[in-house]
């Protein structure tokens, strides 16, 4: 996996799979880059510790530790987390998906699902095509298939005008300034960002902060952050509509995911 930086090297993709199904299980650094790239198969990423961010040309995504991200072949993806993972991967081969076809997206992950996987990740790489771990993996592969998915992508516009704006407000998200303001900064009328926010993320301009504002919560959550503060830092006037808001989009207040997090570490 190629990294940037001095910090020390995950292991290395490799160059191809020693079986159709192959699980791998270390440890990324805080602070860790994973350099942009694609595989020719199927990837599950999972952490099991720490949320990691994830960014494909069109998305970008966090996975805290229910959440997996299923990435097709060829999809050029990166990584980064501000927190060590605990790192477990699936790599699956066309052989084994029997014409199973996915979009790049985030997925829950069951008890089940979650124990396969870390039986799975420690298996030797060449391990008997015919035996016990061979098995195993096939009825993770099935359950893969079966995960519903969860609502923690963040689509990404190809307009260079919008990129300058998602790009801002990803490093700042509690930037408050309106669309207005935003077109007198990218040189674009109030119309056009209407239009092409929807066009390219199927999202409101404010549809699409409210989301990136919701994302950016949950590493802020796993890091301490008090909500009061969480909220005063994402942008929010009011704590409490905050917590509402919070609440409908991932089911429970943000303590609530908070004390979840804490568990899982």
């Amino acid at each position: 996996m190629p990294h940037t930086g001095q910090l020390p090297a995950v292991p290395a993709v490799p160059d191809l799979l020693s079986q159709p199904v192959q699980g791998r299980m270390f440890s990324i650094p805080a602070g860790y880059h994973v350099q942009m790239h694609s595989h020719a198969w199927a990837q599950f990423t999972y952490a099991s510790a720490g949320i990691m961010q994830v960014l494909t040309e069109r998305h970008g995504y966090l996975l805290p530790p229910q959440c997996a991200l299923w990435i097709p072949p060829g999809v050029q993806h990166t990584a980064y987390s501000e927190q060590t993972l605990a790192f477990r991967g699936v790599y699956l081969a066309d052989s084994v998906l029997d014409g199973y076809q996915r979009e790049c997206s985030v997925l829950q992950v069951t008890p089940l699902v979650r124990e396969l996987i870390d039986r799975a990740s420690s298996f030797a790489a060449d391990y008997p095509a015919e035996g016990p771990e061979a098995r195993l993996l096939r009825v993770l592969v099935d359950e893969i298939r079966t995960l519903p998915p969860a609502p923690f992508s963040l689509p990404l516009p190809s307009d260079p005008r919008l990129r300058r704006i998602t790009d801002a407000l990803q490093a700042t998200p509690g930037d408050n300034r309106s669309i207005e303001d935003w077109a007198c900064q990218v040189g674009a009328s109030r119309r056009t960002l209407v239009r092409l926010f929807q066009a390219q993320t199927q999202l409101s301009f404010q549809g699409w902060r409210q989301r990136l504002r919701l994302l950016a919560a949950l590493p802020l959550l796993a890091q301490g952050m008090s909500v009061t503060a969480l909220a005063n830092e994402l942008g929010y006037d009011s704590v409490s509509a905050f917590i509402a808001l919070f609440q409908r989009h991932y089911g429970k207040t943000p303590g609530v995911y908070a004390a979840g997090l804490a568990g899982q570490a």
